[in-house]
């Protein structure tokens, strides 16, 4: 995710102070790994230099001078063409797992308690997500099913490879 333009949006609503921008992105979407003060200060820096926001305000605080960010008319350009533009849909052709069945069953090791210890930890995350679902809101649901859609089709991946593995292993260790 682009944080920096994701910032962008946000600010479409109305300046704001980076606290506030750092508190609406982690209420939104950084359930999993809420941004830290220094990636929000570093991105404004960023979006400040290249014209897309402009200080709109310094206020004077306890501690440091707070600056409100305003977006200006490149960053709504930005944002227009951010969200106007496809995501590249990611194939996973050489992913980590994939990696390690095949280094599994290149060392003599046994591929198939890799398989299973895999599944074990993708339902783990299934039931949390599930519970997670139920809970929350209809923005943080989607984000779930999402997530469990994707978690689905690796499992119905880990269950190909099992039914493969001596075949695969036969291939691999020619």
């Amino acid at each position: 995710m682009s944080i920096g333009q994701t910032f962008l949006a946000l600010l479409e609503a109305g300046p704001r102070h980076g606290y506030d921008l750092k508190r609406s992105y982690d209420d939104r979407f950084g359930h999993a790994r809420p941004l830290a003060y220094g990636q929000v200060y570093a991105t404004l820096s960023r979006l400040l230099r290249a014209g897309l926001v402009e200080v709109e305000a310094i206020e004077p605080g306890e501690g440091p001078d707070r600056k409100r960010y305003a977006i200006t008319h490149a960053g709504v350009t930005d944002v227009e063409r951010w969200l106007s533009t496809p995501e590249k849909p990611e194939p996973y052709l050489q992913n980590v797992l994939f990696t390690k069945v095949v280094l599994a069953l290149l060392t003599g090791r046994p591929a198939s308690d890799l398989l299973d210890v895999q599944r074990a930890e993708h339902l783990r995350l299934m039931r949390e997500l599930t519970r997670r679902k139920t809970g929350g809101d209809l923005a943080d649901q989607l984000v779930c099913d999402h997530a469990l859609f994707h978690l689905e089709a690796d499992l119905r991946w880990l269950e190909l490879t099992a039914a493969r593995l001596d075949h695969l292993a036969a291939e691999v260790r020619r």
